[in-house]
């Protein structure tokens, strides 16, 4: 199993010599093993490990207890350890989603905020081949095309899956081999959700028929997976002829048109990640009606889409949009630098205080120094020209590509706080500081927490 592990964590660089990866861990079996492992392997790896642990919210003493044991397996091998408690059931009726999206939603969220404040390059999570094979399965209950039938990928961007080739057999003997404890989460039995129906009714039948099920279907989405990258990078190669207009995407419809039926739709769905306008769950249907529109001869033909998105035919060009109206943009508030301030018009809040940078800081606290700051601090809307140079994020962005590539929906990027004096942006609220801006240890800082009101 260990070396299955390193084969896979080498292929994909999942656990960089001289980074540091935050495991995402709930207790399980599975988020034990790979914190063990991610911490056994980390000396002679080179990389550092810190733990995250998102509390849902929803089991109550049960949930509070998974984080005590998370915590004080941590305290013990004095791993990093960061913990936030969520409103999941609060949140899904706030959204109108169900509880299961909800939920992930707000831990991926929670994960990447924490990579970012502790400066961890991978996000490291427990899905292992079993959980591969299951979600292979719903897809194809549910319908789905190459990109649902290849699985789970090993790694998307910096969240690394480092067990996804390894059984959940093989999990439980690696921990009974190293005496490991782990909780149980009572829901995992609970077959009103379908993937615990597929794992406890479906999945034995087919193992009956196949017992090298788990392998097999690894392999089948393996060769299922190269030729989805192949197509997908195609389709990224069309969509570099796009342009950007204000906060509207725009490509020459022929780009598009002219792909194989294959490459087409994929196109279109990466012109809409490319927006940046958050969810793109559009259907087969609607990425159909977006080929069709940039195929057809109408001049000024519309395609409505979910989320208030559209895609317009003008002329020779696809204008990807949407219909609903940013927000209006808040009132720039100066800076309260012994306490809170809270603009009108954003949810967003601000709590500063003067203090020393110290050797190590605390988690999602900013410390600016303040001997950089050139005038009066004002919160303030972002403003054309506005630039930041987040710490490990490579270089210099502009605020509306750094909006666009996180995927801030267009209607509230004027409603997130910037953080500015007299020779620019200092920070961004939920996104950090610009990194010539930060204090060092010893110097005189501004402790700045930003925080969202609900």
């Amino acid at each position: 199993m260990l070396e299955q592990v390193k084969a896979l964590t080498t292929e994909y660089d999942m656990f960089p010599r001289g980074g540091k990866v935050l495991c995402a861990v709930s207790g399980g079996a599975d988020s034990m093993c790979l914190l063990h492992l991610a911490w056994s392997m980390a000396e002679t790896g080179g990389f550092q490990v810190a733990a995250a642990h998102y509390h849902h919210g929803m089991r109550g003493q049960a949930a509070d207890a998974d984080a005590a044991f998370v915590e004080a397996f941590c305290r013990e091998r004095e791993i990093p350890f960061v913990t936030e408690r969520g409103d999941v059931y609060g949140q899904a009726e706030r959204l109108g989603l169900g509880v299961e999206e909800t939920g992930r939603q707000l831990r991926y969220e929670f994960l990447r905020r924490t990579a970012e404040e502790l400066g961890c390059q991978r996000i490291a999570t427990a899905h292992n081949a079993d959980d591969n094979l299951e979600t292979l399965l719903l897809h194809l209950v549910r319908g789905a095309g190459l990109h649902g039938l290849a699985g789970i990928p090993p790694r998307r961007g910096e969240i690394v899956r480092p067990l996804l080739t390894t059984s959940r057999a093989d999990i439980e003997a690696y921990l009974e081999e190293h005496r490991l404890s782990h909780v149980e989460d009572c829901t995992n039995a609970d077959e009103s959700y379908a993937r615990n129906r597929i794992r406890r009714q479906v999945v034995p039948v087919l193992r009956q028929l196949n017992p090298r099920l788990t392998e097999s279907a690894a392999e089948t989405m393996g060769y299922l997976r190269s030729d989805n990258d192949y197509m997908n990078a195609e389709a990224a190669a069309a969509c570099a002829h796009a342009r950007w207009a204000e906060d509207d995407l725009v490509i020459e419809a022929r780009y598009i048109a002219q792909l194989p039926a294959a490459i087409a739709p994929r196109a279109a769905r990466r012109m809409l990640e490319m927006m940046g306008d958050g969810n793109t769950d559009c259907s087969a249907a609607h990425l159909k009606a977006i080929v069709d529109l940039a195929a057809g001869e109408d001049p000024s033909a519309v395609a409505f889409l979910p989320h208030g998105r559209l895609v317009q035919r003008v002329y020779k060009d696809l204008l990807f949009t949407t219909q609903s109206e940013p927000l209006p943009p808040f009132s720039p508030t100066p800076l309260n630098l012994d306490g809170e301030t809270a603009p009108e018009g954003t949810p967003w809040r601000c709590r500063c205080q003067a203090t020393t940078c110290p050797a190590e800081g605390e988690p999602g606290v900013l410390y600016l120094s303040r001997e950089a700051v050139e005038g009066e601090l004002v919160l303030r809307p972002r403003q054309t020209g506005d630039e930041i140079a987040l710490p490990r994020r490579g270089g210099t962005k502009t605020v509306k590509k750094l909006f666009i590539d996180e995927k801030v929906p267009r209607r509230d990027r004027e409603r997130v706080p910037v953080l500015a004096d007299g020779a620019g942006v200092l920070a961004v609220a939920g996104f950090g500081a610009d990194q010539s801006r930060l204090a060092q240890p010893g110097q005189p800082a501004y402790a700045l927490i930003f925080w969202k009101k609900e």
